[in-house]
């Protein structure tokens, strides 16, 4: 062998071997496209497992005594028919994702010790094993702040981070013990709030080194209990208020700021609209087409194919597009009515945001089967996504 050809050669090596200690996270390149699926009305043959990469199935619940509280019988009904669909998607994962609004009043009592963070985590992987699942989603809504009716406390701050780091721990255990290779590994995510008081009482930095992907739930990020309107599910800031209320690039950018990869973020898309009405009526309401404005009614959850039906272009109302938002909504200026909500086109500019800026994916709330007009929704994110 030749001087030159045995360099060429020993390059070559090295560059294998280099190829061999790249991080996972690095060697991500597909996009991927989490569906979280709830309990009831479906059919595994209605879930089009190839066009998923991941499912979490919401939701397993923390109980009083630091473990989970018991699933019923048609949740491992459910389970099994998920994990079935493996036939379908081979390298489709499902994940059971734990908490959800709610569902959280006791995380932060299992995150509180070694002890019960130990507790919690043998617990899950034990659900886990039960029902051949491939991780664990962490959907707790919030530490450190009140939620629906949760225990929070100050510390919760940094027993999150140790919680998450307790639960990674134990999945690798669990790994190592089912000789699961590193690139199959038991994987561990979170859904993250999309607004700054997330970030503020969490150390993301930190908890994000036990986590393959975050899923920031960039939606309802004006809800059922303002008394103002806004837009849900925003892509960038709206111009028309003068609010200045976070939107899914300042969520992003906010995150990647705490020191989360941009290759873990997962945006956060939503298949329902929220609505306000009894809009104050002013000339200011009225001039803004109901953005922004007070309410002093009551509040809407609209699923999609009911906007579609109902909604959208119909009944008095008529849909408009804020260019800075890059979000659609809904007013009708007879019943002062304003609803925000996101569609197709809505999906164009934030699969365009996730490809630019990096991140990992998208995810989505929630996965609806048999609704002709969510199919298109879904479709047409799939297919941004894999452009």
């Amino acid at each position: 062998m030749t001087k030159s050809v045995l360099s060429l050669f020993l390059a070559a090596v090295c560059l294998f071997a280099a190829s061999l200690t790249v991080p996972v996270f690095a060697q991500k390149s597909k996009l991927v496209i989490i569906g979280y699926v709830t309990g009831n009305g479906w059919t595994k043959e209605q879930i089009q497992a190839n066009k998923l990469t991941h499912i979490n199935y919401a939701f397993a619940v923390p109980s009083a005594d630091g473990t989970l509280e018991p699933m019923n019988a048609r949740d491992s009904v459910n389970m099994a028919n998920l994990t079935s669909l493996r036939s379908v998607n081979k390298d489709l994962k499902i994940l059971l994702s734990i908490g959800g609004w709610g569902g959280c009043k006791y995380f932060s009592d299992a995150a509180l010790t070694d002890a019960s963070r130990k507790k919690f985590a043998d617990a899950a992987v034990d659900l886990l094993k039960k029902h051949k699942l491939d991780g664990i989603d962490i959907d707790w809504e919030y530490p450190a702040q009140v939620g629906a009716g949760n225990i929070y406390r100050p510390e919760d701050k940094q027993t999150f981070t140790l919680f998450l780091k307790a639960l990674r721990d134990r999945l690798d255990e669990q790994g190592k013990q089912d000789k699961r290779p590193a690139s199959n590994h038991y994987l561990l995510t979170a859904a993250t709030g999309g607004d700054t008081a997330f970030v503020n009482h969490t150390e993301l930095a930190n908890a994000q080194k036990y986590l393959d992907y975050v899923n920031i739930m960039t939606y309802d990020l004006y809800h059922g209990n303002d008394k103002v309107s806004g837009h849900h599910s925003p892509l960038g800031q709206s111009k028309m208020g003068g609010q200045s209320r976070t939107n899914s690039i300042s969520a992003v950018e906010g995150h990647i700021k705490a020191g989360v990869p941009a290759n873990k973020i997962v945006l956060g898309i939503p298949f329902y609209g929220r609505g306000w009405t009894n809009i104050v009526n002013t000339e200011a309401a009225t001039k803004a087409k109901g953005l922004y404005q007070p309410s002093t009614g009551k509040h809407l959850f609209i699923g999609y194919d009911e906007l579609a039906e109902k909604y959208i272009n119909k009944n008095g109302f008529t849909r408009y597009w804020d260019a800075d938002a890059k979000a659609p909504y809904l007013w009708n200026p007879t019943t002062r009515t304003f609803i925000s909500y996101a569609d197709e086109a809505s999906f164009e500019p934030k699969v365009a945001y996730v490809k630019e800026k990096g991140l990992a994916g998208v995810m989505f709330w929630e996965y609806i089967y048999d609704l002709k007009e969510q199919q298109k929704l879904f479709n047409k994110l799939v297919s941004d996504v894999r452009k």
